[in-house]
């Protein structure tokens, strides 16, 4: 193995599992300095002046104190794109990625090309900004609570060339949701979900460092968000419309039991890539 990839594995063992400091040294290099994997194992390394070895060694320290690579890179790589993330955001996740594929799928089997769309709670973009990718003509919309979350997701969009109306909104705020008085074919959310009584269970890097405030809810009300959302949805979506929203695997037949509860219809849940139900669709 290439000595710069040991010298990076050393660095992070005590902190992570040797396969996966490996894994990180790699995507370290690929991410912050081009060099492939191949590169590495035919040689080839950074070339650092003394400025940058500070910031190598800076950012092996953040590593080993079990920050995200994401936060250290700055970027998370989505649905094939990379995207700027911060604190202020969550790290996109592959099952979030299924989700998209969802909607992208149906929206090709709908023949409307060209569908309203608006994500609630949108962090980094990753959701609204993949949609605009794969279908430019569409009308699309998002929003957050944080500002500094929005601020983050329009610099993604510019990034990515790609046209998407960000506006500030609480999503538990159901009048003012609904009171923009705009009507979509389709919304979607990946709201907080993490019960309070999960935070045992979780990775220290997660609970460490990503916001908490998009990661948890109360364990006497973890579908609050999902209430408040379709509730709202109920006014904002046209007849006919489509709800998705990405679910905490502990409740997908509570969450079919909410929708139908509110009059939805088609409600139905699909699992992730892990055999995990995660994901739920129903129809106005």
């Amino acid at each position: 193995m290439e000595q710069i990839i040991q010298h990076i594995r050393k660095r992070l063992t005590p902190a992570y599992e040797a396969g996966e400091a490996t894994a990180i040294a790699y995507l370290l290099m690929e991410k912050k300095y081009g060099l492939s994997k191949i590169d590495i194992l035919t040689g080839k390394r950074p070339e650092l002046t003394d400025e940058g070895q500070r910031e190598f060694e800076t950012m092996l320290n953040r590593l080993a104190g079990m920050e995200p690579i994401q936060y250290v890179l700055g970027i998370a790589e989505f649905d094939g794109f990379d995207l700027r993330v911060s604190p202020a955001v969550l790290i996109p996740r592959p099952e979030t990625e299924e989700l998209v594929e969802w909607i992208a799928d149906d929206i090709k089997h709908s023949g409307n090309m060209c569908p309203s769309i608006l994500d609630i709670g949108t962090g980094s973009g990753c959701i609204p900004i993949a949609l605009a990718r794969r279908f430019p003509e569409a009308g699309i919309s998002a929003c957050d609570i944080s500002e500094a979350a929005l601020e983050t997701a329009k610099e993604n969009a510019e990034r990515q060339n790609v046209e998407v109306d960000f506006f500030l909104a609480d999503a538990l705020d159901t009048e003012s949701m609904a009171g923009r008085g705009k009507k979509y074919d389709i919304i979607v959310s990946n709201p907080p979900y993490v019960c309070e009584d999960e935070k045992k269970d979780m990775e220290k890097n997660v609970l460490e460092h990503e916001p908490h405030s998009a990661l948890f809810v109360p364990d006497n009300d973890p579908l609050m968000f999902y209430r408040a959302i379709a509730v709202a949805g109920k006014s904002m979506l046209k007849e006919g419309g489509s709800i998705y929203f990405e679910i905490n695997r502990r409740f997908p037949d509570e969450m079919t039991a909410l929708m139908n509860s509110l009059g939805y219809s088609e409600t139905e849940y699909r699992n992730d890539m892990f055999g995990n139900p995660r994901m739920v669709h129903a129809k106005l």
